[in-house]
C-alpha cells in the first residue's frame, strides 16, 4: 500500500523567525501523524527549519534546485548544497516556475535526474491550464509532461519519484478539481507510467493532488483510490489548518 505524503509549499512566505514559530506550533500537533509530513520552505528558512524539526516527525524540502553541481549560475542553488545541509525533499517543475522562470519539461527532466543521483526525494509537478482542460487536452498535457520528466530513468528511479498533479487553474484560486476529476487525471498519469515502465512500477509511484487543498476537502480527496496525499499551498502556512490536513484520517 502506498504511503500518503502531505507536503506544504510555502512559496515566497515566512521569515526565519516566523518559520521557527510555525514549527514550534506544528510539531506537537503532528507528533503521531500516520502520514509523512513535509514542508518545502524558502532557501533562507532551510537551515533554521532543519534545526527546529530535529526529533520531530516533520521533513524539510526545498522548492527548487539547479541541475548542475556548481558554476556561473548567479542566484541558483545546487542539489549538492541542499544535500549538504540535510534537506530531504525538493519540488521540481512547479507551474509557477514553468510560467515565470521558463522551466521546461526538459529542464525538469535534468533536475529530476540530478535529485535522484543525490538521493534527494523529488516532488515533480505536472498540470494543465483551464484553457487546456476545457479544450479536452488535459490528458495529453499531463501524460506528456510525465513522460518527458521521467525520460531516461530506470524503474527503480521512477518508483522513487513523487509526482504532484496540480491543475494550474486550481492553484491559489479557491477552485478545486472534484475528487472524481482529480482521481481520473491521476489515473491517466499512472496509466502512462504503466505503459512505459510496467504495472508494478506504476503502482508504486506516489502521486499527490495539489490545488486549493484545505482541511474541509482533504479527506474526500485523499481517500480516492489513486490520490496519495497532497501538495498544499496557502493552507500550509497556518499550523492549525495544516495539521488538520495531515491528520485527516485520525
Amino acid at each position: 500500500m502506498r504511503k500518503k505524503i502531505i507536503a506544504g509549499n510555502w512559496k515566497m512566505n515566512k521569515l526565519p523567525n516566523e518559520a521557527i514559530d510555525f514549527f514550534e506550533e506544528l510539531a506537537p500537533l503532528v507528533k503521531n501523524a500516520q502520514n509523512e509530513v513535509v514542508i518545502c520552505v524558502p532557501y533562507t528558512d532551510l537551515f533554521y527549519s532543519l534545526m527546529h524539526v530535529q526529533g520531530t516527525d516533520i521533513k524539510i524540502g526545498a522548492q527548487n534546485m539547479h541541475y548542475e553541481e556548481k558554476g556561473a549560475y548567479t542566484g541558483e542553488v545546487s542539489g549538492e548544497m541542499l544535500k549538504a545541509i540535510g534537506v530531504e525533499y525538493v519540488i521540481i517543475g512547479h507551474s509557477e516556475r514553468r510560467a515565470y522562470y521558463a522551466e521546461t519539461d526538459e529542464t525538469v527532466n535534468k533536475k529530476l535526474k540530478k535529485a535522484l543521483e543525490l538521493e534527494l526525494k523529488p516532488i515533480v509537478c505536472v498540470g494543465e491550464s483551464l484553457e487546456q482542460r476545457e479544450s479536452g487536452k488535459a490528458k495529453e498535457i499531463v501524460t506528456t509532461q510525465t513522460k518527458i520528466a521521467l525520460q531516461g530513468l530506470n524503474n527503480n528511479e521512477v518508483s522513487k519519484t513523487i509526482i504532484a498533479y496540480e491543475p494550474i487553474w486550481a492553484i491559489g484560486t479557491g477552485k478545486t478539481a472534484t475528487k472524481e476529476d482529480a482521481n481520473e487525471t491521476i489515473k491517466w498519469i499512472r496509466g502512462k507510467i504503466e505503459e512505459i515502465y510496467g504495472k508494478d512500477t506504476a503502482d508504486s509511484v506516489i502521486i499527490q493532488y495539489g490545488g486549493s487543498v484545505k482541511s474541509s476537502n482533504a479527506k474526500e480527496l485523499f481517500e480516492m483510490s489513486d490520490i496519495d496525499g497532497g501538495l498544499v499551498g496557502g493552507a500550509s502556512l497556518k499550523a492549525d489548518e495544516f495539521s488538520k490536513i495531515i491528520n485527516y484520517n485520525q
